[in-house]
């Protein structure tokens, strides 16, 4: 990480777990391992927590984000949430273009470009997630993967809205399995997005903009992932649903 440049940040995606009053303990549990942090802290719970989630966060460091949102403000979209909704309750932050949510409810680059704009107008935080399959890493596309991803979300995003957006690279072959790119993969990674975030915007936009690692970062390779200069951070899956290993993880990215 680049500190001079940019705040740590440590976000956590919950994904579908935890009830309302699983969603108090657990979060009662983090909060006084992390409330001397530094960094940025980020619990994104499953809508059904939101309430229980921000009532408990008050007056700590801790923000509470949700993992998606609609594009549209209302109307006839049953079993969606629009962003002009999470605001309204005090939700900070929302994670856009999951890989999950790819992959299993037909997100595709032109709507995560419309629900970026759809939070931004509701002055939300957006953790954008970029990344590549293990069949797109074996064909050597994922840059073009990468930079197709990047240029779509990006479309008609103004300067002034970047400091608004994190990116996460995820590479979906490294989510839940287990397996983790290695520290240089990585690196390799979000150096090319920073990359690219300069040739959209400017160097001041891609120096400033945090970039996160998001696959399989747990608390025993946090501390080599994050000694690199380009990953900010970590988006955090299962590791982020036990209070210790989450806190270990904002303990190296205050390190």
């Amino acid at each position: 990480m680049n500190k001079l440049l940019r705040t740590p940040v440590i976000a956590g995606n919950w994904k579908m777990n935890k009830n309302c009053e699983e969603t108090k303990n657990l979060i009662e549990e983090i909060t006084p391992l992390v409330k001397k942090a530094n960094c940025k802290i980020v619990l994104c719970v499953p809508y059904t927590d939101l309430l229980p989630a921000l009532s408990v966060a008050a007056n700590t460091n801790i923000k509470i984000g949700a993992q998606n949102c609609h594009f549209e403000d209302h109307g006839a979209f049953t079993g969606e949430i629009s962003a002009k909704m999470l605001s309204s309750m005090g939700v900070e932050y929302v994670v856009i273009g999951h890989s999950e949510r790819r992959m299993y409810f037909s997100e595709t680059d032109i709507t995560v470009n419309k629900k970026i704009k759809a939070a931004i107008k509701e002055k939300l935080n957006v953790i954008l997630c970029v990344g590549e399959s293990l069949e797109q890493r074996e064909q050597n596309i994922t840059f073009e993967v990468i930079s197709t991803q990047l240029k779509i979300a990006f479309k008609d995003i103004i300067n002034e809205d970047l400091e608004k957006i994190i990116v996460a690279y995820e590479p979906i072959w490294a989510i839940g399995t287990g397996k983790t790119a290695t520290s240089e993969q990585a690196e390799e990674v979000c150096y090319f997005i920073r990359e690219i975030i300069k040739q959209l915007y400017d160097k001041k936009g891609a120096d400033s903009m945090s970039i996160l690692y998001g696959g399989s970062m747990n608390a025993k390779n946090a501390k080599e992932l994050l000694l690199q200069n380009n990953i900010d951070g970590g988006l955090i899956g299962g590791a982020s649903l036990k209070s210790a290993d989450f806190s270990e993880i904002v303990k190296e990215a205050d390190a």
